[in-house]
């Protein structure tokens, strides 16, 4: 066995690749994207900090920003992140603090905060969104082009049936609440 392949960590895919009659395929398939998606999440979080000194929930926040010219408020920045207010308030103090964002009050309603990049932000930002797409290619660089297209197309395809199975579910749910009502 290769002594590199060896050493990597245990993952979720790999417990579960020991007994594969034990799993159905789409749990395999399942654990195989988890697993993907978390190591190219630890490596990006992982040059981030070596590289800029900064975390992904920073890169993502700017990211949202670097979108926008007229700012965008803590609620609206928190919905695309998915994430709560109080989460990405957190993350703007430091980013404040740091000269990479600029907090101000709605002109129409004080108590709403309008977020943008200061130029000093969209410089940096900008430094680290090159470096992070060179990173997911070198991360991709061993599929060939047509085999990343394909991915592609399938992970397409996977997610219009995530999408078609959730509203099923919903309204199952919601069918079944009515039947309980009548």
């Amino acid at each position: 066995m290769d002594s590199a392949v060896s050493a990597l960590p245990l993952d979720r895919e790999t417990k579960a690749s020991e007994r594969p009659g034990d799993h159905k395929d789409e749990l395999r398939l399942w654990l195989r994207l988890l697993t993907c998606s978390t190591l190219i999440e630890t490596e990006i979080r992982n040059r981030l900090r070596e590289e800029f000194r900064t975390t992904l929930p920073r890169f993502d926040l700017m990211a949202q920003l670097e979108k926008t010219v007229v700012g965008m408020t803590v609620g609206e920045v928190s919905q695309r992140l998915m994430v709560s207010n109080g989460n990405v308030t957190a993350v703007v103090t430091g980013l404040v603090a740091d000269g990479l964002v600029d907090k101000r009050s709605a002109p129409q309603d004080r108590r709403v905060q309008i977020l943008t990049l200061t130029p000093q932000g969209r410089k940096a930002f900008k430094a680290m969104a090159e470096r992070h797409e060179e990173w997911i290619a070198e991360l991709f660089a061993g599929l060939a082009q047509p085999d990343v297209a394909q991915l592609f197309r399938l992970l397409g395809d996977t997610k219009t049936s995530l999408h078609r199975a959730i509203a099923d579910r919903v309204k199952d749910a919601a069918s079944e609440a009515l039947k309980g009502d009548a």
